[in-house]
């Protein structure tokens, strides 16, 4: 079986580093990448806990939820997002906004266009409201890309999602990875947890981790036809967990129209609470069903760049320097200094240890994938950014690069590991490789969406 992977990934990496030579590259327009990313947006099926005073307390949101552009006061802010709910004078100017911040990124090679969607579940607090900023985030590869999200010959080959500190990674012929496929998205189907920590001797499923849904669409579609209860299996567990909401993303008609999902607002906030605690159960007609919208992770790299207003958001004392290939979001070439500590104005120390983007190993998808969910391990021994960390070639990104110096010191702007689906259980050894210079030139058919947004801001929503 080893031995196949290392085949496997050796032709993929010959694939995707040899020059194209049955057409001309090129790439996709913004309006196709928009649509690949709605196309393969999940839905995120949500156990809540919000009982005891807690209304409102496991929607997503979005980064200013409460408009007054900081992001330290998010978790003091959204302990009140109960008064948003119960329509409190002066909480109309919030806007929650259920988001997933995203980024594409296009690369090509010999065997045509492939596609990696990073999702970022944005969670405004953690752990019963006592940590800031919960990340976690949904990553989908897609081959066979031709400008059509769905047509001929494109293939979902794998997904990673975060699970507390470890990357769980299931393939296209996992039996645990199930979609909803309408005519306009096929959509990943995922658990989320509330927002609790857990309570001994139960560590169950908590704090926002993300699952897969073990159950098809068509048992899924069936229970809520039917009026069931709302619960569902989850990987890595052997019994089925509570739903209370259920999150579509907005741009996906097919999928808004299965679940009846509606935006929420301020006039409906009432309404769309679930008030329930997590081992409550509901049945179908009673889950709330809610729109989410699509925002780029580009809108809030710049939060962290030394040159920006990042003292409002983060803190010092995590500090990530990327060499800047590319000019983007105002931030010119050499050598930059992004700060990711998360701040919380809240918190007696200003921070609960949390960090930003830059210092996200799946940023740059430097991360250990990996099969089991049993036990979360919070190992991730890749070493990416240390130039320990070799692709399936015995590559680091450094040898990939030509820029050796860069080990342990700087981020090249447009280096990025691509998993092509293979576990390797060896330390600083994964299956994939290193993107090649240049794969993100338009000439070479590429483009990192890391660096460039795709969205409608949306300032007057």
């Amino acid at each position: 079986m080893t031995r196949l992977l290392v085949l496997v990934a050796a032709v993929f990496a010959a694939c995707l580093t040899a020059p194209a030579a049955q057409a001309a590259p090129w790439t996709l327009t913004v309006a196709q990448r928009q649509a690949y990313l709605n196309y393969y947006a999940p839905v995120i099926l949500k156990r809540g806990d919000e009982n005891d005073g807690k209304q409102g307390r496991d929607w997503l949101a979005n980064f200013d939820f409460d408009r007054d552009g900081v992001y330290a006061t998010n978790r003091a802010n959204w302990k009140l997002v109960p008064q948003y709910v119960a329509g409190t004078a002066g909480y109309e100017r919030w806007r929650v906004r259920p988001t997933l911040y995203t980024a594409l990124l296009e690369f090509t090679g010999n065997d045509g266009k492939s596609l990696v969607l990073l999702y970022h579940v944005y969670n405004a607090a953690d752990k019963d409201g006592d940590e800031i900023h919960d990340w976690e985030r949904v990553e989908i590869v897609v081959r066979g890309v031709t400008g059509t999200p769905g047509g001929a010959g494109e293939s979902f080959a794998n997904s990673t999602v975060t699970h507390h500190k470890d990357h769980v990674m299931r393939r296209s012929y996992d039996p645990d990875v199930n979609f909803l496929q309408t005519a306009n998205g096929r959509h990943l189907m995922l658990w989320q947890a509330d927002e609790s920590d857990f309570d001994l001797p139960d560590a169950g499923p908590h704090a926002h981790e993300l699952r897969y849904v073990t159950n098809t669409w068509a048992y899924v579609s069936g229970r809520m036809a039917a009026g069931g209860n709302a619960e569902v299996n989850i990987s890595g567990a052997d019994d089925k967990r509570n739903v209370h909401y259920a999150f579509v993303p907005e741009g996906a008609a097919g999928a808004v129209a299965a679940f009846g999902a509606v935006p929420l607002t301020f006039a409906n906030a009432s309404a769309q609470a679930s008030r329930v605690d997590n081992g409550t159960k509901v049945t179908w007609p009673r889950v709330k069903r809610l729109t989410y919208e699509l925002q780029d992770l580009a809108d809030i790299v710049p939060t962290h760049w030394s040159q920006s207003a990042w003292q409002r958001h983060w803190l010092a004392t995590d500090v990530v320097d990327v060499r800047f290939e590319t000019p983007a979001l105002g931030i010119g070439t050499g050598v930059q200094r992004f700060y990711n500590q998360s701040r919380d104005d809240a918190a007696s120390d200003l921070t609960d240890g949390r960090e930003g983007y830059l210092s996200k190993a799946w940023f740059f998808g430097a991360y250990s994938a990996e099969l089991n969910e049993d036990t979360p391990s919070g190992s991730d021994d890749f070493g990416g950014f240390a130039g320990t960390g070799l692709d399936s070639s015995g590559r680091s990104r450094g040898a990939v690069s030509g820029d050796l110096a860069s080990h342990g010191a700087y981020w090249r702007q447009h280096e990025f590991f691509v998993h092509s689906g293979g576990i390797d259980d060896s330390a600083s050894r994964e299956v994939g490789v290193w993107l090649p210079p240049g794969w993100h030139l338009a000439a070479n058919g590429g483009f990192d969406g890391r660096w460039q947004p795709l969205f409608d801001d949306r300032p007057a929503a």
